[in-house]
């Protein structure tokens, strides 16, 4: 017999992940090697919320909290979704955990039974389907193409639901397309799900505060207010204030749903870390003067990659609204084959060609359910995305 679960066999592990490790393999080694696929920032954790930190482990806070966070952080998250998304919760509706992923995990584990369905749009951050095999539902994806510039059609959802659909999950701006939806394109899709009330809804809002050109972010729930009662709101404080190693993210939803995500954490991880929880209540409260200038660079640097990439043959690469990646299809490359002799049948093919040869790690598209594409985070230097990006052009002009 054998001793894993059976569970185990239904999921993989990240791809991101794994190519952010294959890279720093190789560097160690003592091969010259350029990383693109860690969705992080590379800026610093503002002085500020830093210092909320340290004065947190001077003050003793270092014991167990609540299973799901402080008071004074449900607060603060509390007046973050009214200030900012015009939405009303209270604290008893706001479940912490560490990090986004465990949120959205424990949402998934305490509601879906065998044979429930999630409609996921594709492209999609990696983990989401890996989570809903883990927690014994069924995911179904629904195609979001680059004709469509990575945004789903109300057509699309409308024939993804079925009557065992539980939940869905929207993502925007999106990981890994950086695509946003306007408040029109949302509307349209919740105008969709009022049509089917057994379908709650699961926002994935992340990357809410990393947005250009004008883009203006919006929430299910805040565009369409009948969705309220079935909708889980979740965002963290990993993206826009450069705090992924704090490990915070936060959801808001109908009380009865909170308590079960509660009822998950008191019997897996407990309170998230007290020092980054109290951070995170800077973060929330504190000045945030920082995110428009970090956007500047941000935008900068999208502008670069989107540009020298478009310069490809084979290549299309649309213009994300937000986040910080580019998702370019290169389905004029396939069939192809590398200077040294790789054929690039698939996008993990070309991906790693790519490492092997150029030296440059990418994520294969295949991993976010939309072939052929690739995935670059631009959350690195200016000068190292231009050596990239020429190192991407002078391998794709080596193909024949």
């Amino acid at each position: 017999m054998d001793f894993l679960s059976a569970t185990l066999s239904r999921v993989k592990p990240s791809p991101t992940i794994a190519v952010s490790t294959k890279a720093q393999e190789l560097k160690a080694a003592g091969h010259d090697v350029i990383g693109l696929g860690a969705g992080e920032p590379d800026f610093d954790t503002p002085k500020n919320i830093a210092e909320a930190g340290i004065a947190a482990i001077r003050a003793g806070k270092t014991r167990y909290t609540a299973p799901d966070g402080i008071i004074e952080l449900k607060q603060a998250i509390c007046a973050k979704l009214k200030r900012d998304n015009g939405l009303d919760y209270v604290p008893a509706q706001v479940s912490v955990g560490t990090g986004g992923k465990q949120i959205l995990y424990n949402a998934l584990m305490a509601t879906l039974n065998p044979g429930d369905e999630v409609v996921i749009p594709a492209p999609y951050w990696v983990s989401y389907p890996d989570m809903v095999l883990l927690a014994g539902g069924e995911p179904v994806v629904a195609a979001a193409t680059l004709e469509d510039d990575f945004k789903l059609s109300p057509a699309a959802l409308e024939a993804a639901i079925t009557p065992k659909t539980k939940w869905f999950i929207f993502n925007s701006p999106s990981n890994p397309t950086g695509a946003g939806y306007s408040r029109a394109e949302l509307k349209a899709l919740t105008d969709v799900l009022l049509r089917h009330p057994h379908v709650w809804v699961m926002t994935d809002d992340m990357y809410e505060h990393l947005a250009y050109d004008g883009f203006e972010f919006c929430t299910p729930a805040q565009v369409e207010p009948a969705l309220y009662d079935r909708t889980l709101t979740c965002n963290g404080v990993s993206k826009a204030y450069a705090m992924t190693g704090w490990r915070i993210g936060y959801a808001a939803g109908p009380e009865h749903l909170i308590a079960a995500m509660r009822k998950i954490q008191s019997q897996s991880t407990s309170n998230p870390c007290t020092i980054s929880q109290w951070a995170a209540v800077e973060a929330l409260n504190g000045p945030h003067d920082f995110i428009d200038s970090n956007n500047a660079i941000f935008k900068r640097r999208r502008d670069l990659v989107v540009s020298m990439l478009r310069e490809i043959d084979g290549v299309a690469c649309p213009v994300p609204e937000g986040a910080f990646y580019v998702y370019p299809s290169i389905a004029g490359l396939i069939g192809k084959t590398s200077a040294a002799g790789t054929l690039i049948d698939t996008d993990e093919a070309f991906a790693t060609a790519l490492l092997e040869e150029a030296g440059v790690a990418v994520v294969f598209g295949a991993a976010f359910g939309l072939s052929p594409n690739f995935r670059i985070s631009y959350a690195t230097s200016d000068d190292t995305l231009k050596e990239a990006c020429t190192r991407i052009q002078t391998f794709c002009k080596g193909l024949s």
